[in-house]
């Protein structure tokens, strides 16, 4: 049940949502709350980073009982995490995506596993694409030599190497309970005396990153950090950066810059810096391979390279400055 804003009974698990200009997948997303009808007390927080599709108008129609702040700026997605769980009441804290669909007993899966196992910090689902299989929600964590693998495509070449391909983990078997590195921010449990120990995310990450550095700091502070298989939750995916993939394709590259910059110092973001250009290079020369012998792929091709080009630029012009569009200001 979602238990009121007015209710006196402390939740077992506060959900947090953010949503931007994604009124469809939002709607489904609290319906899909609404309809956990188990054991386990949840109070859902909404918070809308000034979103323009009417998102926040529906939310407060259809689900009364959700606690919904309207930020007058689009604040991004840690700082808007932060003020959701800064009002979180419940023993669990839940960050979820806004496009995301959460079936009966997923919470209760995930609260029972916690409770045995106090040494767990973060718990992680299995997440479950609109295409029927199982989504990429592990990863480790990002190194110069790892990232220069992917930069490589050593990844793709070398998919059972150990060594050789990635931080991305494409060959991860998604199959067992597993104390991982990074579990990807798409849906979280978090237990609130490792929260109050590692503190809320990083709002110098606007969008992406965040979740990496949080999943660091969790293991640094001692939590374990685990990927729960025996719940299972249904991701539709990049229901924001659809409208803009250039943009959110750039902002990538500057949040992970930011990781490398803050965990490894100049070097480390020199490092990086070097990865991605080397990347970009391959990426535009076998994307212009493909669009001069394939017509078929040309559409796809010449994105592809835009985004490479608008990376370089980034990359060599402005690495430093805020990019002009930021998350919210178009649609």
């Amino acid at each position: 049940m979602i238990i009121p804003a007015t209710e006196e009974l402390i939740p077992t698990v506060s959900v947090i949502i953010v949503t931007w200009n994604a009124k469809r997948y939002a709607l489904e997303c609290l319906g899909s709350l609404d309809r956990n009808s188990g054991t386990v007390a949840i109070e859902v927080i909404v918070v809308d980073n000034r979103s323009t599709d009417g998102t926040a108008d529906e939310i407060r129609n259809q689900f009364p009982d959700v606690i919904l702040i309207q930020n007058e700026a689009n604040l991004g997605f840690a700082k808007a995490n932060n003020i959701g769980l800064a009002m979180a009441r419940g023993r669990y804290l839940c960050l979820v995506n806004s496009d995301v669909v959460v079936p009966v007993e997923c919470f209760e899966k995930m609260v029972s596993y916690m409770d045995g196992n106090p040494g767990i910090g973060m718990l992680g689902p299995k997440m479950l694409a609109p295409n029927g299989g199982v989504g990429h929600s592990v990863m480790r964590l990002p190194t110069i030599w790892n990232t220069l693998c992917c930069s490589l495509g050593l990844h793709v070449l070398f998919p059972r190497s150990q060594r050789l391909n990635g931080f991305l983990m494409y060959d991860y078997p998604y199959d067992s309970i597993d104390d991982v590195e990074v579990l990807t921010g798409w849906f979280w449990m978090v237990r609130r005396r490792s929260f109050e120990d590692v503190g809320g995310l990083d709002e110098r990450f606007f969008i992406y990153g965040e979740d990496i550095d949080w999943s660091y700091r969790f293991r640094k502070a001692g939590w374990r950090v685990v990927f729960y298989p025996e719940a299972e939750a249904l991701h539709y995916g990049a229901a924001s950066a659809a409208k803009a993939p250039t943009y959110f394709y750039v902002e990538m590259r500057r949040a992970n810059l930011q990781y490398f910059q803050k965990h490894h110092g100049y070097l480390g973001g020199m490092g990086y810096k070097a990865t991605v250009l080397v990347h970009e290079l391959v990426r535009i020369t076998g994307q212009g391979l493909l669009y001069c012998s394939c017509a078929s792929r040309r559409p796809m091709a010449k994105l592809a390279i835009q985004r490479s080009l608008s990376s370089l630029r980034w990359l060599t012009v402005a690495e430093f400055r805020q990019p002009c569009l930021r998350k919210g200001e178009s649609g």
